[in-house]
Order: C-alpha cells, then sequence, then structure tokens
C-alpha cells in the first residue's frame, strides 16, 4: 500500500529521520541549525517541537565537534545522524571519521552506528565550497560505508538502512535531486529499508553496461533513451546505489551481458569511484571485454565559480553520449 501524496527526494529524507526517531529512542539528530531553523534545506523542520532539545541538537558551527561528538554517542549505544550543513565541510571531520568512527568496531568490536549525511555535488550554482562530490576519500577507507541513493524510494530505504546499520555510514543527498519534479513519487505506508550493498538495474540493455550513481544516473538514462532512438544501441543502466559495499556481483553480471562498459560519476577522474572499478573489471573481466573500459567524469581542476564554467566542468547526458558513441564504435 503507498500513500496518496507524491513526496520529493527531500521529504522522503525527512520521513526517514522523523520515523526512526519514533522507532527508536536511542536515534537523535544533531547539527548546524537543525532544530532552530531545519537546516539549510529544512529536512528537519518542526523536528525540534516534535521531539525535544534532547534529540535535535543544534551545535556550534565545528563540523569537528558534531562528528566527535557523534562518535562518542554511538560508541556509547546511542544512534546520532550528523548533518554536515553542506557536505564540502565534511573535511573539518576527517581525523574523526578517518581515525575514530572507521576504526573502533575493526579495533575494539564496539559498534559505531552513526550515520554522517548531508547535500552533495554540483550543478545549483553554489561554487567550488558548497559543491563536492567527496565520496572517493571515504570509499578508500575500510570500516565506512558510503551510499548515494537517486530516487525518493532509495533515499528513504537507504537511509533507514543506514541508520540501522551498526557501522558508519556517509549518506551522501545530491542536491539537485531535492525538489527534482520528476522524483515525486507515492512510497509504500509500512516500513521498508533498501539494503545496503545492493545495486538496481535501472534500464535493461544489451550492448552496453553504465555504472553511475546519484543524480547522474538521472542524466545516464536520459543518454541512453537517445541512444536508443538515434543509434539503435541498447544501454544497460546499472544505478549502484551503494559504494561501499560495493555490489560486484550485480556488476559482473552485467558487464558479462554486454561486453561494454563506460563509468560516469560527477567526481573528478583521477583515483574517483571510476578508477576502482576500472581495476577490478580489468582483472576479472578482461576476457569478456569487447572494448576499453570508458569513464566520463569532472576534469581534475578545482571546482569553478563561474556558472558558464559549472556547466563545462561537470558530466551531462551530451558528454555520455558522445563517449558511448565512441565505445560503441570501437
Amino acid at each position: 500500500m503507498t500513500s496518496e501524496k507524491k513526496v520529493t527526494y527531500l521529504e522522503a529524507i525527512s520521513q526517514a529521520i522523523r520515523e526512526e526517531m519514533q522507532r527508536d529512542e536511542a536515534v537523535f539528530l544533531l547539527g548546524e541549525d537543525v532544530g532552530t531553523y531545519g537546516g539549510a534545506f529544512k529536512v528537519s523542520a518542526n523536528f525540534l517541537e516534535e521531539f525535544g532539545p534532547e534529540r535535535v541538537i543544534d551545535t556550534p558551527m565545528s563540523e569537528a565537534a558534531i562528528i566527535g561528538s557523534a562518535v562518542g554517542a554511538a560508541l556509547m549505544g546511542m544512534r546520532p545522524i550528523a548533518e554536515m550543513q553542506y557536505i564540502d565541510f565534511i573535511t573539518c571531520g576527517f581525523d574523526q571519521i578517518i581515525n575514530m568512527a572507521s576504526k573502533m568496531y575493526w579495533r575494539v568490536g564496539m559498534p559505531v552506528p552513526m550515520v554522517i549525511r548531508g547535500p552533495a555535488g554540483g550543478g545549483t550554482k553554489g561554487g567550488p565550497f558548497h559543491s563536492s562530490s567527496p565520496e572517493a576519500w571515504f570509499f578508500h577507507v575500510p570500516g565506512i560505508k558510503v551510499v548515494a541513493p537517486s530516487t525518493a524510494y532509495d533515499a528513504k530505504g537507504l537511509l533507514k538502512a543506514s541508520i540501522r546499520d551498526n557501522n558508519p555510514v556517509l549518506y551522501l543527498e545530491h542536491k539537485l535531486l531535492y525538489r527534482m519534479p520528476e522524483l515525486r513519487e507515492e512510497l509504500p505506508m509500512e516500513d521498508y529499508v533498501v539494503p545496503l550493498g545492493k545495486a538496481v538495474v535501472r534500464r535493461e540493455g544489451e550492448d552496453m553496461t553504465i555504472l553511475t550513481y546519484g543524480a547522474l544516473v538521472h542524466q545516464c538514462l536520459r543518454a541512453a533513451q537517445v541512444l536508443e532512438e538515434s543509434d539503435d544501441l541498447e544501454v544497460e543502466v546499472l544505478d549502484l546505489r551503494s559504494l561501499a559495499p560495493l555490489d560486484y556481483e550485480t556488476i559482473t553480471e552485467s558487464v558479462k551481458h554486454t561486453n561494454k562498459v563506460l563509468i560516469v560519476h560527477e567526481d573528478v577522474l583521477t583515483g574517483g569511484i571510476g578508477a576502482e572499478l576500472s581495476a577490478l573489471l580489468a582483472e576479472d573481466l578482461f576476457e569478456y571485454l569487447d572494448g576499453p573500459i570508458t569513464r566520463v567524469a569532472a576534469p581534475d581542476v578545482p571546482f569553478p565559480y563561474a556558472p558558464p564554467l559549472e556547466e563545462a566542468y561537470l558530466p551531462n547526458a551530451e558528454k555520455i553520449l558522445t563517449a558511448a558513441r565512441k565505445l560503441a564504435a570501437y
């Protein structure tokens, strides 16, 4: 049974947090202005009135303090959700994540059930300090789970699964998806989760696999539609959803089926998720490949200020089309 109201990606995130706080008193929210103003994007609007100041905590402007406090609370049996007002500022809490949160479960066997969530990605004219895609920094670190939902259904289900997980989870919300009209959908009224570590095929195809996640899933689907209509190519689009753990089984099944692979992500090219995927596929599936493993990503330069430069910088459907056609012709 689904709700009658179609909800946005942002509303789905809000629903997930509220329902988990209602379900489990150990769950609480902390971050800058999360109580007073509901956060920068109003995800937690009215939460302070509903749950009180002990469970909706306005913090100082210090990501190191926010994440460090969340680590301590998680070690003591709580389930904190630490909001980064913009995900770029997560770098201020890098030490707490890398040297504390990621190692405690492995080192002393104590669960660290915490979620660090926040708006990521470009395309909103936010400039270089509000448009980061930091997933590769944490994908590299054992002990941290990383998820990047692309739909409202997944935004809710993956966040619920993240909150219930006993490991630290980095939950990346792409700002472009927050209020995207086409992502509005009716969600199940009953409780549900989307398991971490499970990719999903968004579009089936025979000629090529596109591996992607987050906002670029929708750019890839647009490109795949054009390739079908204009080039008679059937392209499979695989939404990774979870970057760590990675659903390598579903990835390999798709690539074995199509024999060509294009990897698309918004993060910079060098050292991005696509680099590790390329290495894995080259090592394990070389004999299945009928063309070079190809990547579409942002160039290796700092994120620009000017909106026209931002548009040129970011991957989009046109760049995906160009790369896919070149790979198809190989």
